[in-house]
């Protein structure tokens, strides 16, 4: 059983702007209840009154926390893949193994006008796009062998060559040639996460992500999401329970807990994804009353096992192959 919190920073309309002593207070009390990971929300696709961008809040919240997962938001159109690996390897580094990067799968074309894209691509360009960025991304975290680094001053040697794997990737969107300027994570790969996937998506889903968020579906159209998820990534020879499904929950008042527990054993799902918006009461709510109340049913206070988001989550090291 596994609980993700995504917590959206930008504020809305009547609410205030977060600082970063509500974020980092938010959180730790998420941490002390035993919450897996927090999701922190990006987007560039309109003005917003986001307060922080997100990959830079989880590198401070990475400092005033100790076992959390922290996963920060960020979409294939407005990043190159050599830039958003070598910042996630970074996170990672930083926080001792507890960054995953929620791959944003759709596209705006508001956002796309932001990135020298103003007419976006039509969505099969974007579908494969999206997928050749995964997959070099995931490439470039791994180009550098666990003990490839030597730092050997006297010597004069920087690393060992024969444990350095250039990419020389040559594709129909991105060329890359690797390997990363930083070091191999903690994790080998920072947690890989999408949100929703269309039909179209499922299998790249189910083929690299770690974590699945589904959004929130009556309990049957929800089982038959998580069993196929389940049965393509058997298909392909991965183990089943190296990919964990969340359903997905926007919260406006508390949850019934019964409610939750019967979806979870009906279901099959991994744990819950809990939506909550920038609203400053309404998080003090949540951490006072809601968080305690999941721990006692032991929906909540079961993660952080392990000193990694990896090991929070039971995902073996590395990922899908």
């Amino acid at each position: 059983m596994h609980l993700a919190i995504s917590l959206n920073i930008a504020a809305g309309k009547g609410h205030a702007v977060l600082d970063f002593g509500q974020v980092s207070s938010f959180v730790r009390g998420a941490e002390a209840a035993g919450v897996d990971m927090v999701i922190i929300s990006d987007s560039a696709d309109k003005p917003s009154s986001s307060p922080f961008e997100a990959t830079t809040l989880l590198a401070a919240l990475a400092t005033v926390t100790d076992r959390i997962g922290l996963v920060a938001s960020a979409s294939t159109l407005a990043h190159q893949p050599y830039n958003l690996a070598r910042r996630f390897a970074s996170l990672d580094i930083i926080s001792h193994g507890r960054i995953g990067w929620n791959a944003t799968l759709r596209q705006n074309p508001r956002e796309a006008g932001n990135f020298s894209r103003p007419e976006g691509f039509c969505d099969d360009d974007f579908r494969r796009r999206a997928k050749e960025f995964i997959n070099i991304v995931r490439a470039l975290w791994i180009g550098w062998g666990r003990d490839a680094l030597l730092f050997d001053k006297a010597g004069g040697r920087f690393h060992d060559p024969d444990k350095m794997q250039p990419l020389n990737h040559i594709g129909e969107f991105f060329s890359v040639r690797g390997p990363l300027n930083v070091a191999r994570s903690p994790q080998d790969r920072p947690v890989l996460i999408m949100s929703d996937p269309a039909e179209a998506d499922i299998d790249l889903a189910s083929g690299g992500a770690d974590v699945v968020l589904i959004e929130g579906q009556p309990s049957e159209a929800l089982k038959v999401a998580v069993g196929d998820l389940k049965r393509r990534a058997a298909a392909i020879g991965r183990q089943p329970e190296t990919v964990k499904v969340l359903a997905t929950m926007a919260l406006s008042s508390e949850p019934d807990v019964g409610s939750l527990q019967a979806l979870l054993e009906s279901s099959g799902c991994d744990g819950f994804n809990f939506v909550l918006p920038a609203d400053i009461p309404g998080l003090q709510s949540f951490a006072d009353r809601v968080l305690p109340e999941l721990r006692r049913h032991g929906i909540a206070g079961q993660g952080q096992q392990g000193a990694t988001l990896r090991a929070h989550l039971g995902l073996g090291t590395g990922g899908a192959k």
